[in-house]
């Protein structure tokens, strides 16, 4: 929501401002970025929409109407304004046009018909003053108008008697000027910023050059050969630029379409007959090629769009063509989801029994046929293994109570743990999805083994915690998936432990100390993104920084997953 946020703070700032007509590209510049980001948005928000459904998630969709609603009201205005300001300026150039053209008639007329020296010179310095009060004309009439204005001055110099006596002088004036210009071209030839201001400082120099009178006749060849060398040299450097912002485009256009046929690839591979492991790798491969489209810059703007529209109708049908998968993947959990709770009725129907020992090795019996059904998915089974679990505890805690002599049962139950300790030291780990069902079902079992004598429970749990701990390591999980594996490892070696309300409460508070921490940062960062001044080096700090504010978000979101993951006690 805060990137949406810099979009229509960025529009918002275009649309405050004084002047809008240079400001169109700008603004068609930043609806091109939000539209692409929107896009990107929507489709991000598909993806974990899915998964969210997948886990049997609730999952809370940004307004994304609201957004692009918000965004363009400002634009819409910004657009008026500007379609205002313009209309504005076509009138008051052609008035311009209009007052300039009067001006070179009437100095045509004091040229042909005034024979006072004086009145005429008067005449003409009222005629200049007012010609460069005048604001700009239509582009397309500045050259003729110039020209036609500069030729006039020149007869009418020429034609004046006084001119013979002030020549010299305005010669060596104009001289000077004029060399100034050529200086401040060559100048402005070297420096280096935005093209657009090159391009504003040219014209201006070029008006200049323009309004200052003539030369010495002598003088003014090569006077005029150094300006356009100057201005033809500027115009290879726009020119140049323009060349170069091409073959960048060409390039991002590029690097898109191999992209598409990368992502094109992975749907063609994509088949029903593919397991979950396949998919989910296969959806990794997809989320890594859409994180890349973000990164690269965009292209033309047409075909920016043509390569986007095809880019995103290869990721809808794969995800498409997932979703239907996972519509029959649902059918086997339900399946087994009926199983175990075909189980869990059978174990209530036995859990106040007193008959101790062949009550037990009953729901012993119902914990192993557990374990051989199957998995439930993500929206049944830790529901369904929570009920399960309750059932096998209501029936082991009342065995623990009635049993004044328990010294049996719980050195029964040391042995259990042992012989499970000693079970998964022994463990062979070869596919990693297999060992990690088999890691949860030996802890479910370690936990519904029941109480061990006292003396031995400390030591029992940290040996089957180091036994599993080194199993889960030779897996070898790398990245997200080892963060994910490795928190729900932790949670179900605290379910077994005998301090779990105490680890529970320890292990929440730290997570939220973490997300504090992480808040404070980020509320940092986006603090000094406000010092930064619009520059070449400033830009490389503030997108630094923004990186680094996207992932302390990224974990941020992270930790939070992780929080709903601990259950109250």
């Amino acid at each position: 929501m805060i990137k949406f946020q810099e979009f229509i703070d960025q529009i918002t700032v275009l649309n405050n401002a004084e002047d809008l007509v240079i400001l169109g590209k700008e603004a068609g510049a930043i609806r091109t970025d939000f539209e692409d980001y929107l896009l990107h948005q929507e489709g991000q928000s598909q993806i974990l929409k899915i998964e969210a459904k997948e886990k049997g998630e609730a999952f809370e969709a940004l307004d994304f109407q609201t957004i692009k609603e918000s965004f363009y009201l400002i634009y819409n205005q910004f657009q008026e304004r500007r379609k205002q300001q313009v209309a504005l300026k076509t009138t008051l150039e052609n008035e311009n046009l209009r007052l300039k053209r009067s001006l070179i008639l009437r100095l045509k007329e004091i040229i042909e018909g005034e024979e006072n020296i004086s009145a005429a010179f008067n005449a003409y310095k009222e005629i200049q003053e007012t010609w460069k009060k005048i604001g700009d004309i239509p582009r397309d009439k500045r050259d003729e108008i110039q020209k036609e204005y500069s030729r006039i001055l020149e007869i009418f110099f020429y034609t004046m008697k006084i001119y013979r006596e002030i020549k010299d002088h305005d010669y060596k004036r104009n001289t000077q000027l004029k060399q100034g210009i050529i200086q401040r071209l060559q100048q402005l030839r070297n420096t280096s910023g935005a093209i657009r201001d090159l391009e504003s400082n040219l014209r201006i120099l070029q008006d200049e050059w323009e309004d200052i009178g003539p030369v010495a006749q002598e003088e003014w060849e090569v006077i005029k050969s150094s300006y356009w060398e100057a201005v033809r040299s500027i115009y290879d450097k726009i020119n140049k630029h323009y060349d170069e912002q091409r073959t960048v485009l060409a390039a991002n256009i590029d690097q898109k379409k191999a992209l598409i046929l990368s992502l094109a690839e992975i749907v063609a591979a994509s088949t029903s007959e593919m397991n979950p492991k396949t998919w989910d790798k296969a959806s990794q491969e997809v989320i890594k090629l859409q994180d890349h489209w973000k990164k690269i810059g965009a292209g033309a703007k047409k075909e920016n769009e043509a390569v986007w529209k095809e880019f995103r109708a290869l990721c809808d049908q794969f995800f498409d063509a997932k979703k239907a998968v996972n519509k029959d993947a649902e059918s086997v959990f339900k399946i087994n989801a009926e199983k175990k709770k075909a189980l869990i009725t059978e174990v209530v129907l036995i859990q106040t029994s007193t008959d101790w020992k062949n009550a037990a090795e009953k729901i012993i019996k119902f914990q192993k046929a557990w374990k051989e059904i199957g998995n439930a998915g993500q929206r049944f089974e830790n529901k369904l293994w929570s009920e399960f679990r309750a059932a096998c505890d209501v029936f082991f805690n009342a065995r623990t109570l009635a049993n004044k002599e328990q010294d049996d049962a719980l050195l029964v139950n040391l042995k259990a743990k042992e012989e499970l300790i000693s079970e998964i030291e022994n463990y062979v780990v070869s596919e990693k999805s297999l060992a990690l069902s088999d890691f949860k079902q030996f802890s479910q079992r370690f936990a519904a083994l029941g109480h061990v004598p006292a003396a031995k429970k400390e030591s029992i749990y940290n040996s089957y915690k180091k036994a599993l701990d080194e199993k889960y390591n030779a897996l070898k999980l790398e990245g997200n998936e080892r963060s994910a594996v490795l928190f729900s490892v932790k949670l179900e070696t605290i379910n077994s432990s005998p301090d779990r309300s105490k680890l529970l409460q320890k292990e929440r508070f730290d997570i939220k100390r973490q997300i504090d921490v992480l808040t404070s940062e980020m509320l940092q960062y986006e603090n000094n993104l406000g010092f930064f001044a619009k520059s070449k080096g400033a830009d490389v700090l503030r997108k630094e920084v923004e990186q680094k504010i996207d992932k302390s978000k990224e974990e941020i979101l992270r930790l939070k997953t992780k929080l709903k993951l601990i259950p109250n006690e």
